[in-house]
């Protein structure tokens, strides 16, 4: 294995760690009250995605000092690849964050557009994204994040699949790494 992978494969540890231990801190939510939708809402991720996904990574920078990091930014254009950056010893790393409904079977999910990762890797050389799926359960309007279920993953060693309908890239959040460089 060469060094770029071995750094990758340090790197997506290092996200791994710090989010197992916000995973010990995220409270259980209501997305909203039960006055409001008596009903609840229907369990398709789609429907509380960004908003579960806003609740990671502003905890993330609450807890930014209990987690041992220098800084958490979230402020980025919604058309950006990465919904934060955490910088941890001038080091930046750059995360997409992604949840699944535990409870709703594995497919493949759009990872990214292929012209927007190669732009980014293009400009930047350093650039570091590091995608983060992160399981719940969603019950009426009750939101918990399940423990056991977080996959870190890098874009470079996913499986390639790319939509044609979209020409996005696809894979299933948990799958085998295909270590390129």
């Amino acid at each position: 294995m060469n060094n770029e992978i071995k750094k990758i494969k340090k790197d997506l540890e290092f996200i791994k760690d710090i989010y197992l231990k916000l995973l010990l801190i995220l409270p259980s939510f209501d997305i909203t009250d039960s006055k409001i939708l008596p009903y609840g809402l229907k369990a398709h991720t789609r429907s509380v995605s960004w908003l579960v996904e806003q609740v990671i990574t502003q905890q993330t920078k609450f807890n930014a000092k209990k987690l041992g990091l220098d800084e958490v930014n979230f402020d980025f254009p919604d058309t950006s690849l990465h919904d934060c950056e955490i910088i941890y010893k001038g080091k930046s790393y750059f995360i997409n964050v992604k949840i699944h409904n535990i409870e709703g079977k594995e497919n493949k999910n759009d990872i990214s557009a292929v012209e927007k990762l190669y732009f980014q890797y293009s400009v930047n050389k350093n650039y570091t994204l590091i995608y983060a799926c992160f399981g719940i359960k969603f019950e009426n309007i009750k939101i918990s994040f399940v423990k056991d279920y977080l996959e870190v993953f890098s874009p470079q060693f996913l499986p390639i699949y790319v939509n044609p309908r979209n020409d996005k890239i696809q894979a299933a959040y948990r799958h085998d790494k295909v270590y390129r460089t």
